[in-house]
């Protein structure tokens, strides 16, 4: 992706986010997009075949232990449903040639209308992960444990080896590397203030990472509690709770009056403890998944094909 290609994708990213209020493309594939892909990366981008010839759609790939795919269409394009399986075949074909896998295709706050693109493509509906949502501050419990910010250049790998360890398995967030953390690091929203952990002796035992949002709709009112582990070697001493409590306690001392996090549906457990301090159910977003056989004979590279009045490279 050449600059141009990316304020062209920035500028439909922005559109899709005001109208959706809410951010249209994943943080780790904006970082993917702007910063050069990881392994696997493959962007496609729909424009109109004719007149302006505006970006009106994109979809983009990368790969970890899956293929995770997102995609974002201009709200003057919505009513063409053809247009999101038109990304979406184009990406899976991708993958396809690539020697085929396990595909997650996230999509926040989804409709029948997604529902229909994924039943097209041939994926089926897989995991649904709740955002959770409270106000802040939180007078009806308190942390109790000792925590220290985040110190760049030293902690880090530490912080890996918990974090890969803790979420082992799971397809975002299991296996980051010092590159995915760097970009992180880099990003004008990072604060390692935020950034909070609990030792017990030397060793790492649980961290909070906490951001706060870049939100157009909710200007400086929404914190999040970003990433949130146990070390696999401390679990069952009541760390969770006490690093929720203390992230939330960083983010109201920001003067910020909401809370937010993420969470699967089927993390029964997490969800208890968030509801038990407050939270409650926001909305869903949803990761539609299948296998994708492996092609054979068929070159990989840059294309373009016709579809409904729009043009779908692929880059």
């Amino acid at each position: 992706m050449g600059e141009a290609d990316i304020a062209e994708l920035s500028r439909l990213v922005e559109a899709a986010s005001h109208a959706d209020g809410h951010r249209a493309l994943g943080e780790h594939k904006w970082l993917d997009l702007v910063q050069g892909g990881r392994q696997g990366f493959a962007g496609f981008v729909a424009r109109e075949a004719a007149g302006r010839r505006r970006v009106i759609g994109y979809a983009q790939l990368s790969r970890g232990h899956d293929w995770a795919l997102e995609y974002v269409v201009h709200p003057d394009w919505r009513a063409e449903p053809q247009l999101r399986t038109d990304l979406v075949a184009a990406a899976l074909d991708e993958v396809s040639t690539q020697g085929g896998g396990h595909v997650h295709l996230w999509v926040p706050k989804p409709d029948a209308d997604d529902d229909a693109v994924a039943e097209s493509t041939g994926l089926q509906r897989g995991r649904d992960l709740y955002q959770m949502r409270r106000a802040l501050p939180v007078s009806e419990h308190r942390s109790t444990v000792k925590t220290r910010a985040f110190r760049p250049g030293e902690d880090e790998e530490a912080w890996l080896d918990v974090n890969n360890r803790a979420f082992h398995g799971h397809p975002e967030q299991g296996s980051w590397t010092r590159r995915d953390l760097a970009q992180r690091e880099a990003q004008p929203w990072f604060d390692p203030a935020g950034f909070l952990l609990y030792e017990v002796g030397s060793a790492l035992a649980a961290f909070c990472w906490t951001k706060v949002q870049e939100d157009e709709h909710e200007p400086g009112e929404v914190g999040e509690i970003y990433v949130i582990a146990v070390n696999p070697d401390f679990q069952g001493r009541g760390l969770g709770k006490e690093l929720v409590l203390a992230g939330l306690e960083h983010l109201s001392s920001l003067g910020l009056t909401k809370a937010m996090l993420y969470v699967d549906r089927d993390n029964e457990e997490a969800r208890g403890l968030y509801r038990a301090l407050g939270f409650h159910d926001d909305h869903v977003d949803r990761a539609y998944t299948g296998d994708v056989a492996p092609a054979t004979g068929v070159a990989t590279g840059a294309g373009v094909a016709t579809v409904a009045g729009t043009e779908v490279e692929t880059r």
